[in-house]
């Protein structure tokens, strides 16, 4: 049935309420409580805290954040185990640019070995 026949027969037709806050600050603030929990973990007051510096209703805020929780792999320890994996990528990097040093440097020996009219 249509919105305006709903209307019609005297029904109200059910569409759904706007979204108050965009999707990208709920999981924002939802990282966020996670990151401060995580740190501080016997701290009170941090979900009202963080909800008020990104301007959610704490009790929202509170919600997305349980629900997070409840979630397979969303859980207090899913932010920890993503810092871990960004630790490791961040000392591979750190590998591979000192690697990188010294291969650019061999190469620069080596070609300052070479003759002018040699070629390689």
């Amino acid at each position: 049935m249509a919105v305006s026949e709903a209307r019609f027969f005297g029904e109200e037709a059910a569409m759904p309420a706007p979204r108050k806050y965009p999707p990208e600050l709920i999981e924002r603030g939802v990282r966020m409580v996670i990151e401060v929990r995580s740190g501080n973990p016997g701290r009170s007051g941090i979900v009202r805290q963080v909800g008020e510096l990104l301007g959610i209703h704490p009790e929202v805020l509170r919600h997305w954040v349980n629900k997070a929780d409840a979630e397979p792999g969303g859980g207090p320890h899913a932010a920890e185990g993503g810092i871990v994996r960004v630790r490791q990528l961040e000392k591979e990097n750190a590998d591979l640019r000192r690697i990188n040093g010294i291969l650019k440097a061999a190469a620069v020996l080596f070609a300052a070995e070479l003759e002018p009219g040699q070629v390689a």
